[in-house]
């Protein structure tokens, strides 16, 4: 790992805000999701989306959840399923399948044979971890700059009744039916599938984002979707090309409203535009917030955007810069001006989120925030003036938004939606280290990640890209603790029961205990990296790694891993 420290700022603000939400005295997140699960078309116990709902918290209700694991023994595994060679999606569990992204290496269709280069959508049986089918997307032929090889799928799905929907490699939205051909029927409009074997899959509709939407992704499109009724929103992925500089597309959409039913497009709205710094890699949430139904967006201009939930139009409420505006973006670890990846989440009516960068560009100086929602327009914690024209702020600008010697300068936003603040300054002193700098004690620092928080009893658990834990209090800001894992971590923290699990580069998942005392449960190694997260659903833990997804149950013994397409390690035993 990169021995890059950031040197942190602690900065509360909460009493400057004017904040008028109501905080609950007992919120209970799991509660929430519970019952917001209970009113879509799936089994009380599963996990139907990233984060289980649109407010996107990983805490999901489990009981007996194992602290404890046994790879080699099988204690307490359930099944072992083969996947790709490189595994970055995070599993979503519905009406007895599992759902999740990979690449081919497994081979699972006869004619894309392992070696050929795939995003493989794979789908398995929850009980036995037997492979049911794959939906395959073959590489785009303009290469890495829109198709990354090996990648696989990188993003989680949505799934309910008899379909799932999912953002493609290629840049496609796909709907699937649950069953695949296993049904004995071809599910339409689109009904021109190669074949019909049951090892494939049964294709409903697609969106194919860039020939119709003139997108241009960077290395891929990662997003995973959230709905609202039946309005499911997208962030398209729309980026640089490969110089890095060069914007292709600036006017094509980030962010998508469409029918979920139909693929229909509502509306588009494209605000990152011209501003967009690298690749857009994150998800958006959905939640009433202030007695609105809003859909939350992170720019890949490094900017939050949230509009109201509806099919009419894009109406904008709120506009949120999660970066300092003398921080300066360059390619690299030296850049202090990030975008965003880890998806907001939603908890008790406020907002959180924190920026990143591709983990390919190393480490870095990172924010996280966490926001009032109920304000309206730009409710960045700063705005910038130039001393030509002293009374109106200047619109912002894609690689450093307050240029001092064009005679820019900056003044505090009355109107800022901060309800605090943890991380790099946010006004940077020449005369200090700036928010490049390091400190002696990194692990009370927050730096670039590609995760999201998780928040439950007011404790939020967030892993930056650095490795280092930091456990909050959620409302105040205030650091309990941090904690240094020895590797890079790229995904999310997992609260269940009383513990919180994370995984991390080396291929360890650290269970800690629920509190804000530091306390390591457990730790495993897993024999291979985790850059996903890990999801609970129907009382059993799913990790993937980058080659193998595992159920994990208490009183399970199951040590044998599979090694041909289509085995798992509960089926083969049936």
């Amino acid at each position: 790992m990169l021995g890059i420290r950031g040197r942190g700022l602690l900065v509360v603000w909460t009493a400057c805000v004017g904040i008028s939400t109501s905080f609950g005295d007992n919120f209970d997140p799991t509660k929430e999701v519970v019952s917001r699960i209970a009113k879509m078309k799936v089994r009380p116990t599963d996990w139907p989306q990233w984060g289980g709902s649109s407010l996107r918290n990983n805490t999901p209700e489990g009981k007996n959840i194992p602290a404890e694991w046994d790879l080699e023994s099988g204690k307490n595994v359930k099944w072992t399923a083969g996947l790709g060679s490189q595994s970055y999606g995070n599993p979503v569990v519905v009406n007895g399948k599992v759902f999740i992204g990979s690449n081919n290496g497994m081979g699972y269709v006869k004619r894309y044979p392992s070696n050929v280069d795939l995003g493989a959508f794979l789908c398995f049986d929850e009980k036995t971890g037997k492979f049911l089918w794959q939906h395959s997307n073959e590489k785009l032929p303009t290469g890495r700059v829109h198709d990354w090889p090996q990648q696989g799928i990188c993003s989680s799905a949505f799934a309910e009744a008899d379909k799932v929907w999912y953002v493609t490699s290629r840049g496609t939205i796909a709907c699937l039916d649950v069953e695949g051909f296993h049904d004995g029927e071809n599910d339409g409009p689109f009904t021109k599938e190669p074949n019909q074997n049951k090892e494939e899959a049964d294709v409903i509709w697609e969106v194919d984002m860039m020939k119709d939407l003139g997108i241009s992704q960077h290395n891929m499109c990662s997003c995973s979707v959230t709905c609202f009724n039946d309005l499911m929103f997208v962030l398209t992925g729309n980026g640089v090309d490969e110089s890095h500089i060069n914007i292709p597309a600036p006017t094509a959409p980030s962010f998508l409203c469409i029918d979920k039913n139909t693929g229909k497009v509502h509306w588009t709205d494209n605000s990152p535009g011209t501003n967009i710094l690298h690749g857009q890699w994150s998800s958006p949430a959905i939640a009433n917030l202030g007695g609105v139904d809003q859909v939350i967006f992170p720019g890949g201009d490094g900017w939050i955007y949230s509009f109201k939930a509806q099919a009419s139009k894009p109406e904008l409420l709120w506009k949120f810069d999660a970066n300092p505006k003398e921080s300066k973006y360059i390619l690299g670890s030296k850049a202090d001006r990030n975008h965003l990846i880890g998806t907001p989440v939603v908890y008790d009516n406020l907002l959180y989120i924190a920026v990143g960068e591709d983990p390919e560009h190393g480490e870095g100086v990172g924010h996280l925030w966490c926001i009032d929602p109920t304000k309206r327009g730009d409710v960045s914690p700063q705005l910038v003036f130039n001393k030509k024209n002293p009374g109106k702020p200047i619109p912002h600008k894609r690689i450093q938004a307050c240029v001092k010697e064009d005679g820019d300068y900056m003044e505090d936003n009355p109107n800022s939606a901060v309800v605090w603040h943890f991380g790099g300054p946010l006004k940077i002193d020449p005369k200090a280290k700036k928010s490049a700098g390091f400190s002696e004690a990194p692990e009370n620092d927050m730096h670039r990640t590609c995760g999201s928080v998780a928040i439950k009893n007011d404790l939020l658990y967030i892993v930056d890209f650095s490795g280092f834990v930091h456990c909050l209090d959620a409302k105040k800001g205030t650091q309990h603790w941090g904690h240094d894992l020895l590797a890079a971590s790229w995904g999310s923290p997992l609260i269940v029961e009383d513990r919180v699990y994370i995984g991390d580069e080396d291929g360890d998942v650290t269970v800690f205990k629920l509190s804000p005392e530091l306390e390591v449960v457990f730790e495993t190694n897993m024999g291979n990296s985790v850059y996903t997260t890990p999801v609970v659903a129907g009382n059993v833990l799913y990790i993937a790694d980058r080659t193998h997804l595992y159920a994990i149950e208490a009183g399970a013994m199951n040590p044998k891993k599979p090694d041909e397409p289509g085995d798992s390690t509960a089926d083969a035993k049936n």
